[in-house]
């Protein structure tokens, strides 16, 4: 018997099980294809029934996408550390003056995309802190410098914060910030930046940096002049349940209005080295899961739910596939942020090492775009490292909640 035929389970007797955790009414919406709730969302969130609530986002999933499951080639670039904010769920963040301290100039940036020449990257995705003193140049001479060391290259690059401060510090109009951005070579955004979308949790842990509805102006910005991005959710600190649904709601309501929204990632608050780290605990894989099926059932309009690998690890990824995700991310390479907080996954993954995941799964690996385009062959069944041991791991999977290496914890800037 394969993998896909141990993840298939009789209809009837999915929708009996989903009648008894008392989800019918919802199943029901599903089926019809009828928008859900506030009151559907909070639902999802309390009922107990993970299992009932992760066949119900499997059956939008595979409506949507079959058993496609899409993954890509890239490489992370985190220009600098340094950064004006200091939110309490972060610390990758560096005052100017301290030891860990970085900055990277554009011919760094350059040479970091150059370093990976020899494999066939289509993305680069940027991101970093907000540095006090670099000037509104220095922003697109990063992009600029990406595009020189690989001119056929996706630049995804400036969560929706970093759009604000150059919008604020260029002296230009927003018409001719988003013409110099695209001039430079910006392809998209990701979609770091939100965390909870609603001003308790903004006011309580992140209150110098962009609030929930200026992250959402922004967002509104840059999709009005044509930029493509995703949107992220930082759970697992001090939000309660009906803030992560109303976080939903607000998303939902913009991709209405906009449409320029690709994909939603979920992301799991790393508390370790933060001032947030003795509050509570660590998120579970059961709180990880349910994040990605209840993303799946709310965020009707967004195409695609993603399982960040590195964040989830390799084996929560492959489940995740079954709970409403179609997108385990990518290669990475030299990925920072998260590392900081100690994960024990890998630096990269080949994209075999992808498609064996997925294979393995019970899914089909499609190699993408930055944009979801499919290119390519899925890659042959051999798993060569790049930079990483390939061979199994032995740590129980737990492990990536550990401290473990990385002295420092921090928010993860991804998407």
């Amino acid at each position: 018997m394969n993998a896909t035929a141990h993840a298939h389970l009789d209809e009837s007797l999915a929708t009996r099980l989903i009648a008894k955790a008392g989800l019918a009414d919802i199943e029901r919406k599903v089926r019809a294809g009828e928008r859900l709730s506030f009151e559907d969302g909070v639902k999802l969130y309390e009922s107990p029934h993970l299992a009932a609530v992760g066949l119900l986002a499997h059956r939008v999933r595979t409506a949507r996408h079959g058993r496609k499951t899409y993954f890509n080639i890239n490489q992370h670039v985190n220009y600098t550390n340094i950064c004006i904010y200091s939110c309490k769920f972060c610390a990758f963040a560096a005052k100017e003056g301290e030891e860990r301290a970085y900055l990277m100039t554009p011919a760094i940036v350059e040479q970091k995309v150059k370093e990976q020449l020899h494999r066939p990257v289509t993305e680069v995705h940027m991101v970093a802190g907000i540095h006090p003193t670099m000037p509104y140049e220095y922003y697109l001479d990063v992009v600029r410098a990406a595009k020189r060391g690989r001119p056929d290259i996706h630049v995804k690059a400036f969560t929706m914060v970093e759009i604000e401060h150059m919008l604020n510090i260029s002296g230009k109009s927003e018409d001719e910030v988003f013409a110099d951005l695209r001039e430079a070579g910006l392809g998209s955004c990701p979609g770091g930046g939100a965390e909870v979308l609603v001003d308790r949790v903004h006011k309580a842990v992140f209150r110098e940096k962009t609030s929930p509805d200026r992250w959402l102006a922004t967002a509104r910005k840059v999709q009005q002049h044509g930029f493509k991005m995703n949107a992220t959710m930082l759970y697992g600190h001090i939000e309660r349940t009906d803030e992560r649904v109303t976080h939903f709601m607000k998303l939902r309501a913009l991709q209405d209005e906009c449409g320029g929204f690709m994909a939603f990632i979920p992301l799991a608050f790393w508390p370790y080295h933060t001032d947030l780290e003795n509050y509570g605990h660590v998120t579970t894989g059961h709180l990880d899961l349910r994040s990605i099926a209840v993303a799946r059932l709310m965020l009707d309009n967004f195409p695609h739910v993603k399982a960040y690998w590195i964040m989830l690890t390799q084996e929560s990824a492959q489940t995740a596939l079954s709970f409403g995700a179609n997108d385990i991310d990518g290669t990475v390479t030299e990925e920072k942020i998260t590392h900081d907080a100690g994960t024990t996954e890998p630096q990269a993954l080949s994209e075999a090492q992808l498609a064996h995941l997925i294979r393995e799964a019970g899914y089909e690996p499609v190699q993408r775009t930055t944009v979801y385009e499919e290119i390519g062959a899925e890659p042959a069944a051999v798993m060569p490292p790049i930079g990483a041991p390939a061979a199994p791991r032995t740590e129980p999977a737990g492990a990536r909640r550990r401290p473990a290496a990385g002295p420092r914890a921090a928010e993860a800037g991804n998407g």
